[in-house]
């Protein structure tokens, strides 16, 4: 099992400050999982508008913080580590379901396991959980695609009517 810190998961996550939700790896299982941590501080951006009178981090950001735990597993299972020639996209989410809010000072605990790779579609199912009770949890679906050097526009990247976003 493997343990990374925050400058390894800089290498294999292009996510940064106010987008990157992955704090510590606690467990690498290439090929298997990952557990890992968010730290929720009062200072996310997020918090201000949401909501200012009972800060409350979206579930939609706690999904994304399990898919960028995905990104990372996905990464370490293929010996790579994110570059400006490629992306990770999510091409779906399924079975999300959110089932306790997450404030300041909690700490999001990220379980992710590796359900299949078909082609170049990798599924997974992920499940954040604060002090043993589940906040999150959904199925994800990621695809690793190469983009074009000179002007950053995806060789074979989804487009908008494929619904992709970036994870």
């Amino acid at each position: 099992m493997t343990m990374l810190d925050i400058r390894a998961i800089l290498e294999h996550l292009p996510h940064r400050f106010p987008f990157l939700l992955v704090d510590r790896v606690l467990e690498i299982e290439k090929g298997k999982r990952i557990v890992a941590i968010k730290n929720v501080t009062i200072n996310e951006p997020f918090f201000t508008g949401h909501f200012p009178h009972l800060p409350v981090m979206p579930g939609v950001l706690q999904i994304e913080a399990l898919a960028q735990a995905a990104g990372i597993l996905s990464f370490q299972t293929m010996g790579r580590v994110s570059d400006d020639r490629s992306v990770y996209y999510f091409v779906g989410i399924d079975k999300a379901r959110f089932k306790r809010p997450v404030g300041p000072g909690d700490q999001l605990r990220l379980e992710v396991t590796i359900d299949r790779v078909a082609r170049s579609i990798w599924k997974y199912s992920g499940r954040a959980t604060v002090d043993g009770q589940v906040s999150a949890e959904a199925e994800l679906m990621c695809t690793l695609r190469e983009i074009a050097p000179a002007d950053g526009a995806a060789a074979d990247a989804p487009g908008p009517a494929d619904g992709a976003g970036a994870a």
